[in-house]
């Protein structure tokens, strides 16, 4: 991050790699928790029967990441994506080539290319992936480009996180 904005090493740590070692911790801590069936209460319909509600995952799921906290804000949503059973492409973030570069050597590390593939590029990488239909997608940026990915995920109702700030 330093190559890419030369913010300090302090700085770098408290707003980035914290905050995904704590969550990383805190999904550790409650995953099994969370991946268990559901019991609920049944209908007087349906007696005598056992109702569960069963958590699914997604599928595939697009990462669309910004430039201002390039690891934090790329890593995070992988991170929740994975915990729920989904594979994941990342778009990175092309301001942040150094930051975008480590992350990519991270995930070819840990993941093979089926559960985790980070493409990096420009607008043309992002337009390109945004042609193909997603199960889930999650971008963070501004508000135009915002309206740019849920145009192009609206004819497949794709289900979105799109967290958008004013520019």
């Amino acid at each position: 991050m330093f190559q890419d904005f030369k913010k300090p090493e302090f700085e770098t740590f408290v707003t980035e790699t914290f905050i995904i070692l704590s969550e990383l911790k805190f999904i550790i801590k409650n995953l099994e928790k969370w991946a268990k069936p559901e019991k609920v209460g049944s209908s007087w319909i349906n007696f005598p029967s056992s109702d569960f509600i069963y958590q699914q995952p997604y599928g595939n799921v697009l990462v669309l990441a910004p430039w201002n906290y390039p690891f934090q804000l790329s890593v995070s949503p992988v991170i929740g994506a994975l915990a729920a059973g989904n594979t994941v492409v990342l778009k990175p973030s092309e301001y942040s080539p150094h930051t975008s570069k480590v992350i990519e050597d991270i995930f070819k590390e840990i993941y093979p290319p089926e559960v985790v593939s980070v493409v990096q590029g420009g607008v043309s990488a992002a337009e390109k992936l945004l042609e193909q239909k997603w199960d889930y997608v999650f971008f963070t940026g501004s508000v135009p480009v915002g309206r740019i990915v849920a145009k192009a995920i609206a004819p497949h109702l794709t289900p979105a996180t799109l967290e958008v700030y004013e520019t």
